[in-house]
């Protein structure tokens, strides 16, 4: 049983309790026993209609739009993505990806096309996704090459986009491009593409070491009409940014809650495996390992919910926050991982043990949305910069 002490802490209103508390009762009870098949965009499509009958997805779109507050509530978010995370590193993706996908609508789409996507969203009746990575741009997204040529009501765009989760299987992607306006990230826009638009298509499935929907998409003059556009032309990098300045946060959840799953059954592991004639638990070794996992758990915790504090009470930009929690939970949730599998023995290695399938899933949330270095640059920027204007302020 996973600890639960952590919802005491002042982060946290009633109502994210109750959340919490009642998604976990119902991941136990419809995400939990789900068989995972041969067929991952089959499973996506079960874990989406769960989602969807449950009332979870009300969590990635406004009250407005059929969602459950005035704007996103970053910590319903990442107390959602934790919990998913110990049940299912699939149906948390899921969940993922509909806040993702339509979290740039929700920040800068007009009215009318916040109405078109976002009640179907929470529904479950579109499947969203995020197409921002391309063959030569990931974590510097001011490189895209992918263009939007302006041809008065409508964009013509061209280029390959990569690394796009759900693709092949969304009903639309919010497409990052390049619309000329400024050099580098001044010169992006953020337009809505839906899966039938003529030009666009999917030319490549990636698998992965825990599979997932993954694609490569083609835009060959693909007419995008204006009323597409995500906020002004030139704002794309800024649509992007604000996303995930939500949404990494987010991660960092996710990785907590798959190191919480692996401390749960390491603690298990430890205290039933008969070993030399006693419990592995009383093996100072072994004590040592499970402080160590219990101690990066709490630390990760403390740094995504105060991020996710940050944002949604203090109404602030949190960058460095965020980072900081995207990069330490998904790290130590590495390393709590690694050490469970090693207090399994032979078995932590056997296809289909819950720490094996963490291992495979953990590894590529140190990557996306900004690997681990781009996070310590980030980190350490920011960190340089306000000592910098500090420094200035103490010479007056």
């Amino acid at each position: 049983m996973a600890d639960k002490s952590f919802l005491g802490w002042p982060f946290f209103d009633d109502h994210h309790r109750d959340h919490a508390a009642r998604l976990d009762a119902w991941a136990a009870d419809q995400i939990a026993p789900l068989p995972h098949s041969q067929d991952v965009d089959a499973d996506c499509a079960e874990i989406l209609k769960r989602l969807a009958e449950g009332g979870w997805l009300k969590a990635c779109v406004p009250a407005a739009y059929g969602g459950l507050f005035e704007t996103h509530d970053v910590r319903t978010l990442c107390l959602t993505r934790e919990t998913l995370g110990r049940y299912s590193g699939l149906a948390d993706f899921v969940f993922a990806m509909q806040g993702l996908g339509s979290g740039p609508i929700v920040l800068a789409g007009s009215d009318e096309i916040r109405a078109r996507y976002l009640p179907d969203v929470a529904a479950g009746k579109k499947v969203a996704a995020f197409a921002l990575s391309e063959p030569e741009a990931g974590s510097d997204v001011a490189a895209l090459a992918t263009t939007a040529e302006d041809k008065g009501d409508h964009y013509l765009v061209n280029g390959e986009k990569t690394w796009i989760s759900n693709g092949g299987i969304a009903d639309f992607y919010t497409l990052f491009v390049r619309t000329g306006e400024g050099d580098g990230a001044k010169g992006l826009t953020a337009l809505v593409v839906d899966a039938d638009t003529p030009g666009f298509e999917v030319v490549e499935r990636i698998p992965l070491i825990a599979p997932h929907p993954l694609g490569r998409l083609k835009f060959t003059n693909c007419k995008i009409p204006k009323t597409n556009r995500l906020g002004e032309p030139g704002e794309g990098f800024k649509v992007a940014m604000a996303t995930l300045d939500i949404f990494r946060s987010t991660v960092g959840a996710a990785a907590l809650g798959f190191a919480r799953r692996a401390l749960d059954e390491a603690t298990h592991r430890a205290l039933n495996r008969e070993l030399f004639g006693a419990p592995m638990a009383n093996l100072q070794l072994v004590q040592g390992k499970i402080a160590d996992m219990a101690l990066d758990v709490d630390a990760s915790a403390l740094l995504v919910y105060r991020a996710a504090w940050v944002k949604d009470v203090l109404k602030q930009r949190v960058t460095r926050e965020a980072s900081m929690a995207k990069l330490h939970a998904t790290e130590a949730a590495q390393r709590v991982i690694d050490a469970a599998v090693q207090l399994f023995g032979g078995h932590g290695v056997v296809v289909g043990n819950m720490v094996e399938s963490l291992y495979r899933e953990i590894r590529a949330l140190r990557i996306y949305e900004g690997a681990s270095e781009v996070q310590q640059v980030i980190i350490a920027r920011q960190t340089l910069a306000e000592a910098s204007k500090n420094n200035g302020r103490s010479k007056k």
